[in-house]
């Protein structure tokens, strides 16, 4: 446990780009330490360093692996995670509602433990883009024990930290790796926040980015303008286009996820879901096929957040590719990542 620093001790993670590269250096050394322990000691040789501390989770929004990794790894580490349903509770987002301010819960759960952390995107915000990261920084502003953002509609930090991990763990170094994040087709409709984490964090080390979509389906241009200055930065690149089979040619990475138009995070799902619908219909062949993947690098690989929608975004095959699909990893290592930033920044807390 020797990347353990007090400096961290406390502190918020609501977005990546709230950490330094040296910070984000520390929490993916420590969750590879705590990995190497996990499975060659077992997890029983993990120092219980959070033996009596209480992590708060508020769920908005429905999960299946970010609530079992955090929940593990707060038991891994010694402490304890209380999972909440925000349904649950009295909070009152809504203007006309009356119910309990997000500020007094906040303050509450910062009396009863040591960390809070909140998810809260897509349907439990009818996708309206912004809504669901001012509750995030609410919670935080009113809290000084750490807040960790487990997905709003803008960020989902410790999912971009495994996928960085992930992809270090395959190739050795990031620096220029093509990564290519790829709008895929699904009935289904999705939020922006894993795309864009992994393109403000992937461009931050040197990566050579590629975001692949159709027309209509831009971003968050503030968030993108700066990814584009982290390239720079980085001696990376970034580069959005809407050829699909150019965009794989050589890639090291493809990440195929569904995500909303910026017409439909304004307006909301409420009120532009059908006509949301009827647009992915034109666009039902973006979903990674055999013979798209063969285009990519000979050792490239399948990375994705889960849940992936098979026959939709990606095809069985190369999902089940024993060799080139690295989701279960990635999804493995959320859990370490999770822990490292559980351990680097409740440690300490009183």
């Amino acid at each position: 446990m020797r990347h353990l620093v007090r400096e961290l001790s406390g502190k918020d993670l609501i977005s990546t780009l709230d950490w330094s590269i040296e910070e984000i250096e520390i929490a993916l050394k420590l969750a590879e330490e705590l990995k190497r322990y996990a499975h060659y000691y077992g997890v029983e040789s993990i120092p219980k360093i959070l033996e009596r501390k209480v992590f708060y989770m508020l769920f908005f929004a429905p999960s299946t692996r970010t609530r079992a990794a955090f929940e593990s790894a707060m038991y891994y580490l010694g402490g304890h995670a209380v999972y909440i349903e925000a349904k649950t509770t009295r909070l009152a987002l809504e203007p006309d509602r009356v119910g309990e301010a997000v500020k007094d819960v906040a303050i509450m759960y910062d009396r009863y433990g040591h960390g809070i952390g909140v998810r809260i995107l897509d349907k439990a915000i009818d996708y309206v883009y912004g809504r669901g990261h001012k509750v995030v920084r609410e919670i935080a502003g009113a809290a000084s024990i750490p807040v960790i953002n487990m997905a709003d509609d803008r960020f989902h930090p410790t999912q971009g930290l495994a996928d960085l991990y992930s992809f270090r763990e395959r190739f050795n170094k990031i620096e220029g790796r093509k990564y290519v994040v790829m709008w895929a087709y699904s009935p289904e409709i999705r939020g922006w926040c894993s795309v864009q984490e992994d393109i403000i964090l992937f461009t931050r080390f040197g990566a050579d980015v590629v975001v692949a979509r159709p027309p209509g389906f831009d971003l968050d241009p503030k968030l993108m303008e700066i990814a584009k200055r982290n390239a720079i930065e980085s001696g990376g690149s970034l580069e959005f286009t809407d050829n699909l089979r150019e965009a794989l040619n050589g890639a090291h990475a493809v990440f195929p996820r569904n995500w909303a138009s910026p017409k439909l995070v304004e307006l909301g799902y409420s009120k532009y879901r059908d006509e949301e619908l009827r647009i992915y219909e034109k666009y039902r062949d973006w979903r990674v096929t055999r013979e798209l993947f063969d285009l990519v690098d000979k050792h490239g690989v399948l990375m994705h957040v889960l849940p992936i929608f098979r026959g939709y975004e990606a095809e069985n095959d190369v999902i089940d590719d024993p060799r080139r699909s690295i989701i279960y990893e990635q999804a493995e290592n959320g859990l370490w990542t999770k822990a490292a930033v559980l351990a680097l920044t409740l440690y300490g807390v009183k």
